[in-house]
Parts: structure tokens; sequence; C-alpha cells
């Protein structure tokens, strides 16, 4: 790709973006009362998350209903629903989980081991990460009114971790409702409760009077939960100016996934802006079951075309926004490592790129789909450069932009794209990335990644967890069944009024209030 080619399309893309701290929890007294409207990136597919792996569904979702174990300030697990930490056999293969006594859900009735049961066997089922469970557990059961047993075949080291995430999440309903594979009704144990929903409009959540609150203060997503908010209103505003126009004007309590490069616009107006840093990381899965990069070496070829750089210049403007990084974790976290990652170029290599792809066969016929969405315009901005940097390498490209709604739908049909573009804040477990799962849309499944992630997960000792990740990591860099492109910090906004609100990956409203 010339330079003044590519001065051009940055020149379209690009604005200057500051940096800001992130903000502090409040210290005012608490407030009881008043109603919020969060302004979210368009309408969820469902409110189902176990049947969902979408940070939308997970984001409003995790206000009705809840898990055994979630996840504190420090990304530790901690007991939701579980009264404690479970008791491990000495040979890790039986979790003995104690119940809080006292839990009802929002039909009154009591939460008993039943219910339980039949929830994470419903789980177990039908999520996708229930289904990466499954294959190590032998079965799950009652231990009398207020207890479960889960036993497995052999030690799982991310078992916590799984039960503790909020993404295709192992919520706690009613026996009754957990033998449908499909929700229809929306019962949880959750601080709200769902009153009414106009599709396109509104998801209303309002006060579950019965709730009955951890005990202590709040810690990240354990710890209390307190709820001093009458009500909550998810609004989805698919287009990202229009987020943005509302933070200004101060038409919303909070508003999700802001464009970095309106960081200034909206410092200047009504609503304040919030930074998470780090957040996570821009991804492009690829499909290996159909299509052009069902080759290798035509995924390779990807790899090489791409310059991670000037697509997130293009994203986010301000290196105060992004990192160009190789690995899959940044420094923070005890899974930082540069191991195996030498093929990720911060400039591309097009002419390496030329070469890969004439050894994959490419016939320069068949496109390679880019299956994105404008809801979140940093992903349509990075498309835009990645086509480009494409072209170059001499692939043939074809943009199909669409609601994330259709998005989520559609990259779950191998027959309709070839990379679909999305991004995920940095999990506290390697086994809870995305491609970790064969059935993933993407479909990446080989020897080498069954072998890879058997040992990753049946190892329990955290140094030697850290040492096969390294390995792992090579492995994605080889067979890349994505493309990461850096590490990005996301941009949120919230009325001077909300208080309580602590930036968070999945935005949460329990313990947030309004001043009054």
């Amino acid at each position: 790709m010339t330079k003044p080619r590519l001065r051009f399309v940055l020149s379209v893309l690009t604005a200057a973006a500051a940096a800001t701290a992130i903000m502090g929890p409040a210290t005012a007294a608490p407030q009881k009362g008043g109603v919020i409207n969060v302004a979210t990136i368009g309408e969820p597919p469902t409110l189902d998350p176990v049947s969902s792996t979408a940070d939308l569904v997970g984001i409003i979702s995790q206000h009705m209903f809840e898990t055994l174990f979630t996840f504190d300030k420090n990304w530790a697990v901690t007991p939701l629903l579980a009264a404690e930490m479970p008791q491990v056999s000495a040979d890790g293969l039986v979790y003995t989980i104690k119940l809080r006594d006292g839990v009802t859900f929002h039909d009154g009735a009591k939460m008993t081991s039943k219910d339980v049961v039949a929830s994470l066997n419903r789980w177990l089922k039908i999520a996708s990460r229930g289904k990466q469970v499954a294959g190590f557990v032998t079965g799950v059961a009652a231990d009398g009114d207020l207890g479960v047993k889960i036993t497995l075949k052999e030690p799982y080291a991310p078992l916590l971790a799984f039960l503790a995430f909020n993404n295709a999440a192992a919520i706690i309903v009613p026996a009754d409702a957990a033998a449908q594979d499909t929700l229809t009704k929306n019962i949880g144990t959750g601080p709200y409760m769902l009153k009414e929903r106009k599709a396109d409009q509104y998801i209303q959540l309002v006060r579950f009077d019965g709730y009955k609150s951890r005990a202590g203060e709040p810690d990240g997503y354990g710890g209390a939960r307190k709820q001093y908010l009458d009500e909550i209103r998810f609004v989805p505003v698919p287009d990202a100016s229009t987020r943005v126009e509302g933070a200004v004007a101060g038409q919303f309590a909070y508003v999700d996934s802001l464009p970095v490069e309106s960081y200034a616009r909206v410092q200047g107006g009504k609503d304040k802006p919030l930074i998470l840093k780090p957040f996570g990381w821009p991804i492009f899965f690829m499909n290996h079951k159909a299509g052009v990069l069902a080759n290798l070496d035509a995924r390779k070829a990807v790899q090489a075309a791409l310059a991670p750089e000037d697509m997130l210049t293009a994203a986010f403007g301000s290196k105060e926004f992004f990192s160009v990084e190789a690995p899959l974790y940044p420094k923070e976290y005890v899974w930082s490592s540069n191991v195996g990652t030498q093929a990720y170029k911060p400039q591309g290599d097009t002419e390496a790129a030329k070469a890969l792809l004439k050894k994959s066969g490419y016939d320069g016929v068949k496109p390679v789909r880019i299956l994105t969405s404008r809801q979140y315009e940093f992903h349509y901005k990075m498309a835009l450069v990645a086509q480009e940097y494409l072209k170059a390498a001499g692939f043939k490209v074809q943009m199909d932009v669409v609601e994330w709604a259709t998005l989520v739908q559609r990259r779950a049909d191998p027959a309709l794209w070839d990379i679909y573009i999305t991004h995920s804040p940095f999990l506290p477990e390697p086994a809870l990335i995305n491609y970790m799962a064969d059935s993933a849309p993407g479909w990446w499944v080989s020897d080498a990644k069954a072998k890879a992630v058997r040992a990753l997960n049946t190892e329990t000792d955290l140094k030697k967890r850290v040492k096969l990740f390294e390995g792992m990591q090579k492995l994605i860099y080889d067979e890349i069944p994505a493309y990461k492109v850096g590490n990005f910090n996301a941009l949120a906004a919230k009325s001077p009024q909300l208080e309580g609100v602590v930036p968070a990956p999945w935005p949460y409203f329990w313990n947030a209030w309004l001043e009054k």
C-alpha cells in the first residue's frame, strides 16, 4: 500500500484525542430513588445470557440474573449465590458448593439446590462456555436443599472462572424454567427485574424488593449489591455519533462505548467522560471452516498484510488510547509474555503477504468478506484500513456492514463471512477467550489445539499454567484463529449526578445512585 494512499485513509478516519485518569468512586452519601437511562450500542438479540456471548446481553442481563460466583475488584473469583468458596476434594474432582439461604426469585419462590442443579445442567447443555466445561463433568447433584456437588472426570482449573463469567453465563433460574432450552420468562434472583421491553425503544428494569444482597461492602462485581435506583432503562442507540450527541446534551445518565476521538467534545458537554484503562483488544476472527481463509497460508497472508499500528491509529487517534502490542495479555497480567509473537508486525509486510497468498493458491476471484458493524465505530474504522492493506497484498475484499444484532446472527453461519470483527476485555482466565472453544464462530479445531488446551486446563499449579499458556500463545500465532490488533482503552460517559459507578468492562448499576 502506498504511503499517499495510506495518508488519505487515515486523514478520513482519525481525530486527535486526549486521555484522562479513571474516575474514582464517589464519596457522597448514597440516596435512594430515581430512574436512569443508559444508552447502549443497540438492541440485544436476547435477554438470556446462557444462549449468547454478546457483551451487550451480559451488560443488561447481569442486573436480572446471577451466578454462583463472580469476580471481585482484583478479578479473583468470589461467591455470589454460593455462600462461600467451594470445598474441593484432595484429588480435585469434587466441588461441594454451599448455597446462600433465603435467596428468592423474582416470582417469590425460594432458590434451592433443585433450581441450581437444573440451571447448571441447562448451561452445560446449551451455553457455548458450558459446552467447554461439559466434557470434564460427570455429574451435578443436589447436596441437601442448600448444597450442590459438581463431580469432574479429571481436574479442571478454569471451572470456577467459567461459573463466574457473565458471558454465556451459568445463571440460576427456577427449575421449571431451566427445563427449557429457551427461556420464556425472565425470572432471576438479581437486584432488578424486567418490567417491560419495547423492541428498539427500551428495556425497563425495576427494583426487586425481595432481593437479598450479600453482606459487607461492594467489591467489583462481588460483595454487596445495593438497590438505590428505582429503575434502569437500557436504551438502544446504534449510531455512535448519536450516542456522542446524547452524552453532550446530557440526555442519558450513562452512555456506553463512545468513539475515543469524541473525548474532547464529550468533556465539554453535560455528561463527563469515563475511561477504562487498559480495557481490551480488538480481534479479527477468521473462518477456518469455509471460504478463502480456511487455508492456513491465506490466513498467514492476512496476518502478514495487516498493519496494526495504522488500524489502531485510525480507530483511536491518540496513543493515549491504544498500544501496539503483540502479547495476548498486557504486562499487568500474570499471563503476559512475548513468546511466539514474532509474526506480529506493527507496520505489516505486504511483500511477505503476497508470497504467502501465492503459496495458498488463492484465485483472486473469491472475496475475503469482512463482517463488521458501525455500532462499534472503531471496528468499522479498522475494517476500512484493513481492506486497503489486504487489497495491496492481492486479496479481493468485500465489506459487509450490518447492525450488531445481525452480525451476531451471521457469524454463526460459516457460509456468510471470512473475517468478523469484535473486541474483548482482558479476561482473568485464558480459557474464557472465545476461540478456545471449538464451537466458537471461526471453528478453530486442530490436534495441536486440543492438546494445548487440555494441558492448560488440567494443570492446577499457576506457575505451570503460565508456562503452558506461552505455548498456547505461540500456537495461536501459528494457526491464526484470530488476529489481535493491539490493546485499547474504552470511553464512556456519565451524568455528574450519577454516583457510585466504577469503570468496568461490563458496566453495572447496582450500588449506583442519583445525587438530588
